[in-house]
């Protein structure tokens, strides 16, 4: 159960236009708000979020469509899976617990959904640490010009129901060989079995399939255009912005020759921020939790 790897969290059902979102909180200080990636769980947070509520009050998530929070109706324009919308999920679970300004930390897809939140409302984000990612319309672009494949990213943003067909014959052979691909070590050896059983569990049916593929083809619309819409107006992040990435998966993928992932976001949205490259495979914060753990709280703490 992955009620073990989080000892003295609480759990919370929590009541959004989305449906039920699931969180867990620990701590008594500032608050810190942890969002997952593709395709885990609030679970990928295990190694680090108990050290973290030592200072902060920390609450972990699940998306929606992931884990254990509810799998809302998809629709043609793919808005439900909008980072926008994923958004307005965390605003509404952050004050039903009451807070209302908060800090952010999100890993990839969740990392998305992060910026975006900071982007949409800077009133609501205090500090964000964005971990292994670079901006969606940057890959997007990187991709359309061959600099990088679409791989994953273009397979699930097809439209349905080809992918989730495809994926749904045998499930976790699938996700699971994405995971291999982009750890460090090119295996599972670095992942709990108690949190791949959880990961399992979340991607071996069907209407979380569907909603992940949701997520994609949001990206490769609504997001992309949200992101050049902020582009165009000159709209970039004003609060304290901190990258990890990691050196074996981001750098080796990203496409860019000449840029460090901190130089494509300082170009972009966060003209201020800093950062650092961590040894490790895409997941930073189950791979190396230590050095994800020290940076995070350096910044955190700063």
């Amino acid at each position: 159960m992955s009620d073990d790897l989080f000892p003295g969290f609480q759990a919370h059902w929590i009541d959004t236009e989305a449906g039920r979102i699931f969180a867990r909180t620990k701590g008594d200080g500032p608050p810190l708000v942890l969002l997952h990636g593709f395709p885990e769980t609030h679970v990928m947070w295990h190694r680090i979020a108990g050290e973290l509520a030592e200072t902060h009050r920390v609450v972990c998530m699940d998306l929606r469509g992931y884990g254990w929070s509810s799998v809302p109706r998809s629709d043609s324009r793919h808005e439900t899976y909008s980072k926008r919308a994923m958004g307005q999920d965390v605003i509404t679970v952050m004050e039903a617990l009451g807070h209302v300004r908060f800090a952010v930390a999100g890993h990839d897809r969740g990392a998305r959904v992060a910026y975006r939140l900071a982007l949409d409302h800077p009133g609501r984000v205090e500090r964000l640490a964005l971990l292994d990612i670079l901006p969606t319309f940057h890959v997007w672009a990187q991709m359309k010009a061959g600099k990088v494949p679409a791989a994953h990213w273009g397979f699930l943003s097809e439209p349905a129901p080809k992918p989730e067909e495809e994926i749904g014959r045998d499930p976790w052979p699938y996700f699971e060989g994405l995971m291999i691909k982009w750890s460090g070590e090119g295996n599972l050896d670095a992942f709990d079995r108690r949190a791949l059983q959880s990961y399992r569990e979340s991607c071996n049916e069907p209407s979380r399939i569907h909603a992940f593929c949701e997520d994609y083809r949001a990206g490769a619309t609504r997001d992309i255009e949200a992101d050049e819409a902020d582009l165009a107006a000159g709209k970039t992040i004003t609060c304290p912005t901190y990258l990890i990435w990691s050196d074996f998966y981001l750098v080796k993928s990203s496409g860019a020759e000449d840029e460090t992932p901190l130089d494509v976001w300082k170009r972009t949205f966060t003209p201020q921020a800093h950062g650092i490259g961590v040894t490790s495979g895409h997941f930073v914060a189950e791979e190396n939790p230590g050095a994800t753990l020290e940076a995070l709280r350096g910044f955190l703490s700063s």
